[in-house]
């Protein structure tokens, strides 16, 4: 089985645009979709949010991803919990199924004829979330009140059954349920709770279930969710992360796994250059070489075989310095799959 090259979602902001800019635009983009409107029919909120997302993933698409994450620039918390605030005001925790939409897949949804027929095939595309611990832990707190968790989970599953796309044009391959603090959060829910919950979240079907982790540790705690397909973990800038995860576990519990290939991590790549002298890196700087990332590839391909089912970068790229830069990134983790 061949090993799908993704990412994680997050992207920089193109030049020209202020963040500041791009969320009043995302968040009058959102309202407008929830009141039956085309939001690309205000000329700010084309110019600054549907144009952006739509060049952003055109850009994704060029390097080569065999499944491209929508480009996630507005806050990955926000785009929830935004929607979470509106419901705890009427007094729940769930966000009702009609009002848990992306804005950013509604629009790719609008393009995908043009955007197909540029690449040529149908889009396999990807969505993340962060997921209802991750929530949870900033709305509420570290202290686990089960009923609560309960609404958190059925609003995530909401957003992820409205992200489902199947059309001629673009297909939603993959939806990833980011937890990055399990493993490293002071969260007071069992083992049993955290499954319990993440197996609500899951409650579809279609797409491939992937979480996002950071921490490599947390990956056995998960082994028995029901409903989750590929367990994700970070090992370019982590390669302590792929000593955790033995292949056998993968076998016992028939999960696959994804592993991420190429550092994200621009403060650490950052700080190192800049100890070498490097104070204005360039991009070719910044990206780590095929040669690289592609014995990374190798080293995780020939240890977790067919388990392996996804590969790419370890985490997003908001935090970047320039989407040239992000898409440099891309372009080599690409090359250096594609011809191990």
């Amino acid at each position: 089985m061949d090993t799908l090259i993704d990412d994680i979602g997050s992207f920089p902001l193109p030049e020209g645009i202020k963040r500041e800019e791009y969320a009043k635009a995302y968040e009058l983009a959102r309202e407008a979709i929830l009141g039956g409107q085309n939001p690309c029919d205000d000329l700010f909120v084309e110019k600054t949010f549907c144009s952006v997302v739509v060049e952003s993933f055109r850009k994704k698409l060029a390097t080569g991803l065999d499944v491209a994450n929508y480009p996630q620039i507005y806050s990955g918390m926000r785009q929830i919990s935004d929607a979470i605030h509106e419901a705890m005001a009427d007094g729940s925790f769930v966000v009702p199924k009609e009002r848990a939409i992306l804005p950013e897949v509604y629009v790719l949804n609008q393009h995908a004829k043009r955007l197909s027929e540029e690449i040529g095939r149908k889009i396999r595309l990807r969505v993340s979330m962060f997921g209802p611990i991750a929530h949870y832990l900033a709305e509420v707190g570290a202290t686990a009140y089960p009923d609560v968790l309960e609404g958190f989970a059925q609003t995530i599953n909401h957003f992820a059954k409205n992200s489902i796309l199947n059309s001629k044009y673009i297909e939603t391959t993959v939806i990833s349920i980011d937890e990055p603090s399990l493993g490293h959060s002071p969260f007071t829910g069992s083992a049993e709770l955290v499954r319990e919950t993440l197996e609500k979240a899951y409650d579809f079907s279609g797409p491939t279930k992937q979480i996002h982790l950071h921490f490599a540790s947390s990956i056995h705690n998960l082994l028995a969710v029901k409903g989750l397909d590929v367990l994700s973990f970070e090992y370019g800038g982590s390669p302590h992360n792929i000593n955790e995860v033995p292949k056998n576990i993968l076998d016992q519990a028939d999960k696959q796994i994804r592993v991420g290939i190429t550092r994200t991590d621009i403060d650490t790549i950052w700080a190192e250059l800049y100890e070498k002298g490097i104070t204005q890196p360039t991009a070719e700087q910044l990206v780590e070489s095929i040669e690289t990332i592609q014995k990374r590839y190798r080293f995780a391909k020939a240890k977790y075989g067919e388990h392996m089912t996804f590969t790419g970068p370890d985490c997003g790229m908001g935090s970047w310095p320039s989407q040239d830069a992000a898409e440099l990134l891309l372009r080599r983790t690409v090359e250096a799959v594609k011809t191990a």
